[in-house]
């Protein structure tokens, strides 16, 4: 039996060791979450609470409406939402955060910390003389 990979130690955090980043790697799933640039602005419109989509919607802005019904189905696929029908006249249509919806919201608030602390430097990097090397 080998041991497992040391932590990985910075003075401000310690990561445990997670294992070896296979083709299957489970952490490939939070690159993905993260990596649909809609889908954690979804989240973090539906924290307060149900949406109906015209509202989620006018609240993001810039989603059209065929982006937002494929990021609605995709996150109701990976049980991050609940879609609840109404059975009104018209029909009424609203979303929700599940456990693991609103369990993102913790990454999604680090992130938006770490924005508040870099994203101006790593902004202006982004525009500075070499930006043409992407």
């Amino acid at each position: 039996m080998t041991a497992g990979p040391e932590p990985i130690t910075a003075e401000w955090v310690e990561f445990a060791p997670y294992g070896d980043f296979e083709s299957d790697c489970p952490a490939r799933l939070g690159v993905d979450v993260f990596g649909n640039s809609w889908l954690p602005v979804v989240i973090y419109m539906l924290r307060a609470g149900p949406m109906r989509p015209s509202d989620l919607r006018a609240a993001i802005g810039g989603i059209s409406q065929k982006m937002l019904t494929q990021t609605l189905r995709r996150m109701e696929r990976m049980t991050l939402i609940e879609r609840h029908r109404y059975a009104e006249a018209p029909p009424r249509v609203e979303y929700e955060l599940t456990e693991a919806g609103r369990d993102l919201l913790v990454p999604i608030y680090a992130l938006g910390d770490w924005v508040d602390k870099h994203g101006r430097a790593v902004g202006a990097g982004l525009a500075g003389p070499d930006a043409d090397d992407d």
